[in-house]
């Protein structure tokens, strides 16, 4: 069944959907508002396609704004318009996919128009956490609209004429020159955008995200034949262990990583990963970034940012809403220090510790260098509630640098000395034997066993149940 446009809202639709299998609804609403000489204006669906249709087979609900009607603003109608559509989404347990091309909110519907924006919002509050919700910026996102975007799960941008903003460029005081409407601001420095691309790479994109994630908070995540050896070595993988997007790559079936967040906080990598078939979320802080050519672009020092740490808590948050495991790679020696970053690094490590020690599913950990201070007990550490921990063979697990530490506990000291009780201190205190010794690194692994040592740990995990405090919600 399929009910074809030949607007570029539709188009858009049936480039993302599998062929023919897209069912529109709601075609015939129309404004109700005769205003301002409304009832003149031809609203064909009131400026926004409404339907559902297949991916790869999956059902999914989609809404596309159309710039061609009235602008694609939003009034009362087009508004209840994707409220019904999120009414079925949530009754079948599928995603809700928004295309949006909008120039805002319609004028002419005033309280009207606000009042269904507000219904939105709630139904979209409804489905967090329950259905996936997913958006694409295709033109315009402004305003109450952008609100939306920002509600959503992923958030995906075209890289060069889409714009997302709650206010103008042109309306922030003392902004002379940044476009912070546009994709390079919003995934870069505010960190809204997950993916940026072409149209076209856009709406391939959200198909194979829609192919990883599960349906809704009941269904597990699409399984998939591995392809891949379970037990297949990971040679080299040492090399991998500063810019942890290709250990991650490494390690997963078919090299698959699916990066969430990018181009923000590039310090903290978050991304699905595929583990015998299996979808795992993926956190892992990173000192160094290599471009697509395998040259090094970046450095980054072994210590977590606020941004990165939020970048983190959210993506952890998601994954536990869905039922997904959680793998961490862990190689921080504390926290970033400067004014900026000490405004809110407090509150940032809050909300990850949080979200690890609050999530109930399967969490594996995997120390690769060093973990110290509180950075590695937030990093999913033992304590904070992580199922099994490996580290490789020459990790280190301990409060600081030994030197710094010999050099507090002997201050006054002669170099000599200190050299001496910070040998001491590495293999009493911050050997990864010693802190396998307590218990607090389960097995000791050679870095090319990673795969199939994290493979064979979330398979004994599978049907891992556990219980948290009867509330209504946390406050962190």
């Amino acid at each position: 069944m399929s009910n074809k446009g030949t607007s570029k809202a539709a188009d858009r639709i049936a480039a993302l959907l599998d062929e023919n299998s897209f069912v529109e609804i709601g075609s015939l609403v129309t404004a109700r508002s005769t205003d301002f000489n409304m009832a003149q204006e031809k609203a064909a669906s009131d400026g926004v396609i409404t339907g559902y249709g297949l991916i790869d087979g999956n059902l999914v609900y989609v809404y596309s704004q159309d710039a061609s009607v009235l602008g694609g603003s939003i009034g009362e109608m087009h508004a209840k318009k994707i409220v019904r559509l999120y009414s079925l989404a949530m009754k079948m347990g599928a995603p809700v996919i928004g295309l949006l091309d909008s120039a805002g909110m319609r004028l002419q519907e005033s309280t009207d128009a606000l009042n269904a924006f507000g219904m939105l919002y709630r139904r979209m509050a409804f489905a967090s956490g329950v259905i996936p919700q997913i958006t694409a910026v295709l033109g315009n996102c402004g305003g109450g609209l952008a609100v939306a975007a920002g509600m959503s799960d992923f958030v995906f941008m075209e890289g060069k004429s889409a714009k997302l903003y709650v206010n103008s460029p042109n309306a922030l005081a003392g902004n002379k020159e940044e476009d912070t409407a546009g994709a390079k601001f919003q995934s870069e420095k505010s960190g809204l955008v997950d993916f940026v691309g072409t149209e076209e790479e856009i709406l391939s994109q959200i198909r194979a995200l829609v192919s990883i994630l599960p349906a809704n908070n009941a269904d597990e995540a699409p399984f998939a034949e591995a392809g891949d050896d379970l037990n297949r070595v990971c040679e080299g993988l040492e090399g991998a262990v500063g810019d942890t997007s290709i250990l991650l790559s490494q390690i997963s079936d078919g090299n698959l990583l699916c990066e969430v967040k990018a181009a923000s906080a590039k310090e903290m990598v978050t991304g699905f990963i595929k583990l015998n078939g299996a979808t795992v979320g993926a956190i892992a802080n990173r000192t160094q970034l290599y471009d697509e050519k395998g040259e090094k672009s970046a450095d980054f020092k072994p210590l977590l940012t606020a941004k990165g740490l939020e970048k983190a808590a959210r993506f952890v948050r998601f994954c536990d809403a869905f039922d997904i495991p959680i793998l961490t790679i862990t190689n921080a020696e504390g926290f970033f220090a400067d004014k900026h970053n000490e405004f809110r690094i407090a509150r940032a490590a809050a909300k990850l510790a949080y979200a690890l020690a609050d999530a109930t599913v399967a969490k594996v950990n995997v120390i690769t260098g060093r973990a110290f201070g509180s950075g590695y007990t937030i990093m999913n550490s033992q304590a904070i509630g992580a199922d099994l921990t490996f580290a490789w063979e020459d990790a280190l697990v301990g409060m600081m640098d030994s030197k710094l530490a010999a050099g507090i506990m002997y201050d006054g000291s002669d170099a000599k000395i200190i050299g001496e009780k910070a040998s001491e201190y590495d293999k009493l205190q911050q050997s990864v034997d010693a802190a396998a010794g307590r218990g607090y690194v389960d097995t000791v692994i050679k870095a090319c066993d990673t795969r199939k040592m994290v493979i064979g740990a979330f398979e004994m995990l599978y049907t891992k149940t556990e219980e948290r405090p009867d509330k209504k919600h946390g406050t962190v």
